[in-house]
């Protein structure tokens, strides 16, 4: 079965609860559609990375702290989705599958979708194993025909997820979750104790939440930590992997919940904003390029139940923006 959900891309690091979810079937039907734009008269202020918080001129966003920006007028709600096909159908570990992914609009299928470009490509996807021990991060390439394509290996029998995250032009975000599953007997599932560091090769990365800890409903402050040999180095000196000096995907293990963004760097480290809206296990991994070299690292943060409320906190609120706006 494939699920898509609505979800955001976020600037500032927030995890935002999927909606709209919805089934389909698992070959190459049309899927459930994501609202990318809003009833409107006239410019509407409103979050890049998340739309549907909307306010005044000069406000900001009550969920990343991004200042709102005004919009385009829209005269009714457009929805997107991907129109997904595998080949083959059926999916076997270690063998290749391709994926061809083509961008629509609800009740105008016919119409070709314009993608922008995002930290250097079209769509990104996030390839998850279902008990998110095993993460890929792949770009599928656009073909005349207007669809998108790209090989993907999965490792072993079992559920996974893939996570479509594209920007249509002149509208939000859009994130499509698929659900695909390998065939076999998948083995068990592995779990996860709260781990925030890694290492990679001669790199680690380590996160520090600014108040000690991380809870759900509340704006959480986190630095990001890059140490070579055991030595902290400033991150502006990484270079650049796809437009960004990191990549940071999370995602909540029950709700499968996602992000992904690209924290910017304040004196030296990292800094992200992220509100998570439940507690439990989220798995993390940074993606950085040093010393010529695309390094991963996976994190498993155990979000403690919050007070509901909002921080409000003078920290210094960088965002960084997704591509030639924008995104990835």
């Amino acid at each position: 079965m494939r699920t898509l959900a609505k979800a955001s891309l976020f600037a500032a690091a927030t995890f935002a609860a999927a909606a709209c979810n919805h089934d389909a079937k698992t070959k190459s039907d049309t899927h459930s559609a994501h609202v990318a734009n809003a009833d409107v008269n006239g410019d509407v202020f409103s979050c890049p990375m998340h739309p549907e918080i909307t306010g005044k001129e000069g406000e900001t966003c009550s969920k990343c702290g991004m200042k709102l920006v005004a919009g385009e007028s829209s005269a009714k709600s457009v929805e997107y989705y991907m129109q997904v096909s595998m080949n083959p159908s059926t999916i076997e570990p270690n063998k290749e599958v391709i994926f061809s992914f083509t961008p629509k609009i609800k009740g105008k299928e016919s119409e070709a979708v314009a993608l922008d470009v995002e930290h250097e490509k079209k769509i990104h996807l996030i390839l998850v194993s279902d008990d998110l021990s095993w993460f890929d991060h792949i770009h599928p390439e656009y073909q005349v025909d207007g669809s998108y394509v790209v090989a993907a290996k999965f490792p072993v029998p079992g559920k996974y997820k893939v996570f479509a995250d594209y920007k249509p032009t002149g509208a939000g975000h859009v994130v499509d979750r698929i659900d695909v599953q390998v065939a076999g007997n998948a083995p068990a599932g592995k779990t996860f104790s709260e781990s925030l560091s890694g290492t990679s090769g001669d790199y680690s990365f380590e996160l520090q939440p600014v108040n000690g800890k991380l809870v759900s409903g509340q704006l959480m402050h986190i630095y990001g930590i890059v140490k070579k040999n055991g030595k902290e180095i400033d991150a502006n000196t990484l270079g650049n992997y796809l437009g960004a000096k990191a990549h940071f995907v999370v995602i909540s293990l029950n709700e499968k919940e996602y992000l992904h963004v690209h924290p910017n760097v304040g004196e030296g480290r990292f800094k992200l904003h992220a509100t998570f809206n439940k507690p439990g296990i989220h798995r993390g991994w940074v993606q950085f390029n040093a010393d010529g070299k695309l390094h991963t690292i996976d994190f498993t943060m155990d979000v403690a139940q919050g007070s509901g409320g909002t921080i409000k906190s003078g920290d210094d609120h960088h965002h960084h923006d997704h591509g030639d706006h924008s995104g990835h």
